[in-house]
């Protein structure tokens, strides 16, 4: 009975120190390891080039005067201007940290940083800008005709129903 309490004991203990939550300051190592702020800068300009991409590709080659490109131009700067407030990485950081510590335990953390301070890691993370803008290209070429698609089955819709029966 004594070799079970102890035994039970052991693992609970094991446990515990297992699932630590991960330190504030081992999060933001992480986090400046993986080079998230940085992936999020990139990540929102390149969100803003494909509102700018989308809205000269749904005009669809018409020909635009100088002033029609500039209302158009000032749209999509606009935009990135009111994401970046709205997703500086003063406002994310808190949220992040607090998706890490509720996700990982610090001995997830350790490993991440130990992955990331790795050449493989630094290599990953250098290459993943280009990862997420050849993904966003290949993204943007199937998301136009997918939006037609969708436009069209919406008009059909929106037909059907208005139809006489």
């Amino acid at each position: 009975m004594r070799n079970l309490i102890a035994l039970l004991a052991a693992a609970a203990l094991c446990a515990a120190t297992h699932a630590a939550p991960p330190t504030e300051a081992s999060i933001n190592t992480l986090l400046t390891e993986a080079k998230v702020e940085q992936l999020i800068g990139n990540m929102l300009a390149g969100v803003t080039e494909s509102v700018r991409q989308g809205m000269y590709s749904s005009l669809q080659g018409q020909t635009l005067s100088d002033e029609q490109k500039r209302t158009l131009d000032a749209v999509p700067a606009k935009f990135g201007q009111a994401m970046r407030k709205e997703m500086s990485w003063a406002t994310l950081r808190p949220m992040y940290v607090q998706i890490y510590r509720d996700t990982f335990t610090q001995k997830e953390i350790d490993g991440l940083i130990a992955f990331y301070k790795s050449p493989t890691g630094v290599a990953f993370v250098d290459k993943m800008p280009a990862v997420m803008q050849k993904s966003q290209a290949l993204m943007q070429t199937r998301i136009g005709p997918m939006a037609e698609g969708v436009r069209a089955s919406m008009q059909e819709a929106v037909a059907a129903v208005k139809a006489p029966k």
